[in-house]
């Protein structure tokens, strides 16, 4: 078992103990009187007897009720000793001495801890500033901080705020646009089924005018078999009267030599100019007609055509088929149209598909077209061979040796195109050519050419795709302001 500790080693812990108790509490001024650690060893030294007997309990009581113990002890020591003073002379002074060690000793501990208590309070005073201080910094940058997000905030909600109310009003905007479109959106729907119901009435119409048109058709297709039959048998007798009639007319020069050789000449025998029938405009010119102007040829036998003849160009006896120079006659025709041909041989006109086929298949022809520009530029094309083919044939063309100065290369299609018009598409596009760029023409693809378009005035001529056109001359959106084509026997001498 360990051994009690002495009363100065215990006052050492137990001060250590309540040291940093001192520094966070004032001392408390005890009304017993206080004595230092020497006092208190030398008064348990001088009474042995009253501290052996309780040391034990001195051993779990604090310093203060240790030392009322040794003074209650010192006390009772003392006025033990009183009694015997006059028998022990020493016994006073140890009292005075006593008293005069516990005076000094009582102030030293107030001093002592008057001294604490202060140090201890200025510490406190001092942490508590200094925590203050802080505490106040941490609060003021807090602040700063709150502020900063706070005048941020303020200023996001304002400009939210004006983002909203933009909104709003464009809100406002597009709901307006959206009514008015719902509202326009339900007059075209109105529109759209009136429209559809009129569309199927025209259609149920159309499908009945279809059906009537077909079986026209249908009998006019018999009637045009027929009336070819006619024609053929027509044309066979035509061909036989003329074999007849030039036998005739051999029989007559023959008995005309006869009656000449015999110095006999009969005045019913002479034949005018006027009598003679002239196939072509070459044949004017080897008659003696050299003046440009409207005649009458014989296209066959039986039918005659007045024709605009060129006797001034390029050697004359040139017919005129097609012919362009101030737009007073629509060139937007129909197929039959274009077949027999229309207005004024003197002025703006087509001859007619059928009369050029039958021209240009009794002979050879050449063909010349002559193209003039807004600025009165003048150039042509030739070409040696010119033929079309018949209606079955959708008037085919074929051509061969091009040539002149309306450019290097040739801007009508030289190997077999058919003709196309608004009602009849024989073109090689997907498109119709002949109502997208206007007129009846040989377009083949809808080709660099197309001398019968729509006619544009000056100042409108440029950038027409559908207008007068010669790819090769002026370019593909040109459109031209006369041309005129012709056509001439090949062997025209």
């Amino acid at each position: 078992m360990a051994s009690a500790p002495t009363p100065s080693s215990y006052l050492r812990e137990r001060e250590l103990e309540e040291a940093p108790a001192r520094k966070r509490r004032p001392v408390a001024r005890s009304t017993t009187p206080t004595l230092s650690r020497g006092t208190l060893h030398h008064l348990s030294q001088t009474f042995p007897a009253r501290r052996s007997s309780s040391w034990r309990t001195l051993w779990r009581i604090t310093p203060s009720g240790y030392r009322r113990h040794v003074l209650s002890a010192a006390a009772y020591e003392i006025q033990k000793q009183t009694e015997t003073e006059h028998r022990n002379p020493g016994i006073r002074q140890i009292e005075n001495y006593i008293k005069e060690s516990m005076k000094t000793e009582m102030a030293q501990l107030q001093q002592s801890a008057v001294h604490n208590h202060t140090a201890a309070m200025l510490e406190m005073g001092t942490n508590l500033l200094s925590q203050t201080a802080e505490q106040t910094r941490k609060l003021t940058d807090v602040e700063t901080q709150v502020l900063n997000q706070t005048s941020r905030l303020e200023i996001q909600l304002l400009e939210n705020s004006l983002s909203t109310n933009k909104l709003e009003k464009q809100l406002m905007v597009q709901t307006n646009e959206i009514s008015k479109l719902h509202d326009k959106n339900s007059f075209l729907e109105q529109k759209m089924l009136e429209m559809e119901m009129r569309h199927r009435e025209e259609l149920e119409t159309l499908k009945q005018e279809k059906g009537s048109l077909q079986t026209l058709v249908g009998r006019q297709s018999g009637v045009i078999r027929e009336l070819e039959a006619q024609l053929s048998r027509a044309t066979g007798n035509s061909t036989a009267l003329q074999r007849q009639q030039q036998e005739m007319m051999d029989t007559v020069h023959n008995l005309l030599n006869l009656c000449s050789k015999d110095g006999v000449v009969p005045n019913s025998t002479k034949v005018t100019e006027e009598e003679k029938k002239f196939r072509d405009c070459a044949d004017l010119y080897h008659a003696g007609f050299h003046k440009n102007g409207v005649y009458t040829i014989h296209i066959n036998a039986q039918e005659t055509k007045k024709v605009y003849c060129r006797m001034e160009t390029a050697g004359g006896g040139w017919t005129v088929i097609q012919r362009r120079e101030d737009g007073s006659v629509d060139f937007q025709r129909t197929w039959k149209e274009y077949k027999m041909g229309f207005g004024i041989p003197s002025a703006e006109h087509w001859l007619g598909n059928e009369y050029v086929y039958q021209l240009t298949n009794q002979k050879q022809y050449a063909l010349r077209v002559e193209l003039t520009d807004w600025d009165e530029l003048q150039a042509f094309s030739l070409y040696d061979r010119f033929q079309i083919g018949s209606e079955k044939q959708n008037y085919r063309l074929f051509l061969k040796s091009h040539s002149g100065t309306a450019g290097r290369q040739s801007s009508l299609v030289i190997h077999g195109a058919d003709f196309s018009t608004k009602d009849m598409d024989n073109d090689n596009c997907l498109c119709k050519c002949a109502l997208m760029l206007t007129g009846g023409w040989w377009f083949d693809a809808c080709g660099p050419s197309n001398l019968n378009g729509m006619y544009f005035n000056q100042g409108q001529h440029i950038g027409k795709l559908n207008g007068i056109k010669w790819h090769y001359f002026k370019g593909p959106s040109y459109s031209l302001r006369a041309t005129t084509m012709m056509i001439r026997p090949l062997d025209f001498s």
